[in-house]
This record gives C-alpha cells, structure tokens and sequence, in this order.
C-alpha cells in the first residue's frame, strides 16, 4: 500500500522573493478499535490483552509525566509534559513590575515526543510514497495597504476582528491572516493592535 504525499507551498518567512515548498504526507487517522482489530488478525494477538497493555501504557505515561520524569520506550521514543500559563491568564516575563505567578496559574499544556531512531528507521522502511499534487497557498488579491485599511474599515463596524474575520475579509488562508495579523499589531503605524492571548486574542483599532 501507498501513503500518499503533496508538494506544499509554504509561506516565504525569509522575505527571500522565492517560491518555497515542503513535502506532506496526506494522513488518515487510524482509531484505537481499528488499530487493535489489525494487531489481532494480523498478529493473532487475543484484544483483551492488547486493550489492557494501551490502557496501562496511558495510566503510567500520564503519572510519571505528571511527577516531572521523561520517560524512554526503546523502540518507541520519549515522552515529557510541556508546561505553560493557563490560557486564561497573560504571559509572563522578566521585567519589573511583571506579575508572580503561583502554581495554580500554570498548568500542562501538551506531551513532547521525541521518536526512537529505531522507530524512525521501521517507518523509513515500510512507508512506500505515491505523489498525489500541489497544494498552493491562497493568495489575497489585495496589496498590503488595501489589507490594512480593509480591516480598519471592519474594525469601525465591528469594534473587534479574529484571525478568520481577517482571513474572511482580505482572501488570505487562515495560517497567513493570522501571521500577518500579529505583525501589523505591533507595528504602531498600522493602526491595530490586539489584546488577549492565543485562542482568546482578538483585534481591536489602536487609540
């Protein structure tokens, strides 16, 4: 069986004037019923016994993560919880006058997994590529400027803007809309600015 991949353009970060492109699987999610019923035909594993070693797997990896230890499955990889401010709550930094923070305002955010070599290795091995096209980046028909004053425009109308709004209004992808939108909000002379932060970050005319 093939996995299927494209050539992704990709947005020009370095300001380089030159098309660039990165190569992208196209996946489709296995479930954990799928991926069990395939071990058992496959491997004449019985389902009980698969189901408890996942179901252990989850329960040791989620209490050792949590009292602060990687843990390394040869053949597998490394695992390690990423901590972050809650996202109810601003970021931090270390200037003066910048908020203490008390464990109840951070929290887990996400599991960093670094793959075994060896698991790298047996994808390498087994994956068999079939090329399926060119995904392009949407393009805005709008120069910069009209972007900006597009969006002021919307601003006036409706006090507050998101990512999608901004991508809605101007033809840009969301990915884009929203690179673009933090740039122009700190950057004094567009007139925009944000508030809140991640998920929650809206904005808003600058006064």
């Amino acid at each position: 069986m093939y996995a299927k991949y494209v050539k992704q353009e990709i947005a020009d970060l370095n300001g380089t004037g030159q098309t660039q492109a990165c190569y992208r699987m196209l996946v489709t999610q296995m479930s954990t019923k799928e991926f069990i019923e395939k071990c058992v035909s496959e491997n004449g594993e019985r389902r009980n016994l698969i189901m408890s070693a996942l179901t252990l797997l989850n329960e040791k990896l989620a209490l050792y993560m949590a009292e602060g230890r990687s843990v390394k499955l040869d053949g597998i990889g490394t695992f390690r919880a990423k901590l972050s401010v809650r996202k109810d709550k601003l970021p931090d930094s270390f200037e003066k006058g910048e908020t203490k923070r008390n464990t109840q305002s951070i929290e887990v955010a996400g599991v960093v997994f670094k793959p075994d070599d060896d698991l790298v290795r047996r994808i390498r091995k087994f994956c068999h590529l079939k090329r399926d096209g060119e995904r392009r980046l949407k393009r805005s028909k709008y120069t910069l400027e009209e972007r900006i004053e597009i969006a002021k425009k919307y601003l006036k109308e409706n006090l507050t803007m998101h990512a999608g709004d901004y991508a809605r209004i101007t033809g840009l992808s969301k990915s884009t809309a929203t690179r673009e939108l933090r740039q122009l909000a700190m950057n004094p002379a567009s007139g925009i600015t944000s508030r809140g932060v991640r998920s929650q970050k809206d904005y808003i005319l600058r006064k």
